[in-house]
């Protein structure tokens, strides 16, 4: 199946469950600073690697929701950057479905680019890789913040929640297509 349609339906996938929950919860992360999205998303990175170690969980949720959840929360964190400040505010359902849309655009955008690069060799990458590098872009993000936002020649925050999450939806395809 061709790389395209099986991003666009992981990432229907997830945008299901953020469209339901928004439903459900309103927009109450729009509280939520860049540092705890990072949070959030550690926590799942942390809790797929762990069971990848254990080879056994006792919380029903297993790895494919802990990836769609961090693919939802790199959403909520360009989402956040894009907005451009935290806020308790409710954001209708219509508007975040068009921000989720664009913020997977970009990132859908940024995956044909390096697809093109780099022949595609995510689909050749364990699930254990895909959990280590999103661990270590989150640790990229947290030395950003300890640096103000600043970098000298390395890409931003933007930048890492894209990888994120373009690296939960190639583990979520190799999921589906039983490699993993």
């Amino acid at each position: 199946m061709e790389t395209n349609i099986q991003y666009d339906q992981a990432v229907a996938r997830c945008q299901e469950i953020f469209i339901k929950k928004t439903k459900d919860y309103g927009t109450a992360w729009r509280v939520l600073r860049t540092i705890s999205v990072v949070d959030q998303i550690f926590i799942k990175a942390l809790r797929i690697r762990t069971i990848q170690s254990k080879k056994t969980q006792k919380v029903e949720d297993g790895i494919p929701s802990e990836f769609k959840g961090i693919a939802n929360y790199a959403i909520i964190g360009l989402i956040q950057l894009s907005l451009n400040h935290p806020a308790v505010e409710e954001v209708p359902v219509e508007k975040v479905e068009a921000l989720y849309k664009e913020s997977v655009l970009f990132a859908k955008n940024t995956m044909l680019d390096k697809n093109h690069d780099y022949g595609e060799a995510w689909r050749d990458m364990s699930q254990e890789s895909f959990a280590d590098l999103i661990l270590m872009k989150l640790l990229r993000i947290k030395q950003i913040l300890h640096n103000d936002g600043q970098t000298l020649i390395s890409e931003g925050i933007d930048a890492n929640y894209v990888d994120i999450l373009n690296y939960s939806i190639f583990a979520l395809i190799l999921i589906e297509e039983g490699k993993q």
